[in-house]
């Protein structure tokens, strides 16, 4: 099984560009969050010294195929005495898949604020449903195993959205999650790891309030934007709460927020998803 680590290995080419491995899962589409990973990583090695990213806005721009490299382009838009940005390109055979902007700034103390807490949860150790295992078993014609399984990622559902379809679910989606290996010491390591995760069950919540399942094979989705914000560092190999809400569906399109919470109940990483969905 392909590791994160190993994804996260990019080959310099030149002038800020790099070869990225390809996906670990058969599957016919690329996952979003390599993606973000793999761009945000390529950003990072363009960096002076130690700045770590704050926030990120990024576009999937066409499918990504799994059998193929991605080349990235990095072009440093500014190094400011605390902050520099990044836009980042991917493309597969001559054609852009993927952009995004991103900014990163010199670790700095400040004043400190959450609205709102991860509430109670169970123990990580304790909750037995995992992603996969769902994801199989609402899925009675799939083909052997769900390509997914391959990512290196551990999910584990607080609450399983196991209604009957045609019956709405509301309710925000809870999950604990992390990297499944243990990762360096490198936050930026860290960092990539979580825009990993970010792109994982996100946009899949937003059909729930219609009572209906992304395992539908008449739902055609896919995500079309993603934005993060990195409040405190964290590490991506640790449990981590990921709390999601659907915030509205209109025009085809849903819109999903996340939140990820460390074990200590601090807040660490926002983000917002835009998917289609037919």
């Amino acid at each position: 099984m392909q590791t994160f680590t190993d994804l996260m290995r990019l080959k310099p080419l030149s002038d800020d560009r790099f070869e990225a491995p390809i996906a670990p899962e058969p599957s016919d589409r690329m996952f979003g969050g390599q993606f973000l990973a793999q761009c945000l990583r390529a950003a990072q090695m363009t960096l002076p010294g130690d700045r770590e990213v704050h926030s990120l806005h990024a576009y999937f721009l066409r499918p990504g195929d799994v059998e193929l490299p991605s080349e990235i382009q990095v072009d440093r838009v500014r190094d400011g005495r605390g902050f520099s940005s990044r836009m980042v390109a991917a493309h597969q055979q001559g054609k852009e898949m993927f952009r995004m902007l991103t900014s990163f700034q010199v670790p700095a103390a400040g004043l400190q604020y959450t609205d709102g807490d991860m509430g109670a949860a169970p123990e990580p150790e304790s909750v037995a449903m995992t992603y996969n295992a769902f994801t199989e078993a609402a899925t009675p014609d799939l083909e052997g195993p769900w390509p997914g399984a391959a990512r290196p990622v551990d999910i584990r559902y607080i609450n399983v959205p196991n209604a009957p379809p045609g019956e709405p679910v509301t309710e925000p989606q809870r999950m604990w999650m992390r990297i499944d290996e243990t990762l360096s010491d490198d936050q930026h390591l860290h960092d990539s790891g979580m825009a990993y995760l970010a792109d994982t069950t996100l946009v899949d919540h937003i059909l729930l309030p219609h009572g209906k399942r992304w395992q539908d094979p008449a739902y055609d989705g896919a995500s079309l934007d993603h934005a993060m914000w990195f409040h405190r560092r964290c590490r991506a190999d640790e449990w981590l709460l990921y709390h999601q809400n659907v915030e509205t569906t209109a025009g085809e399109r849903g819109l999903a927020s996340g939140r990820f919470f460390n074990r200590q109940g601090e807040l660490v990483v926002s983000c917002m998803q835009e998917g289609l969905m037919r």
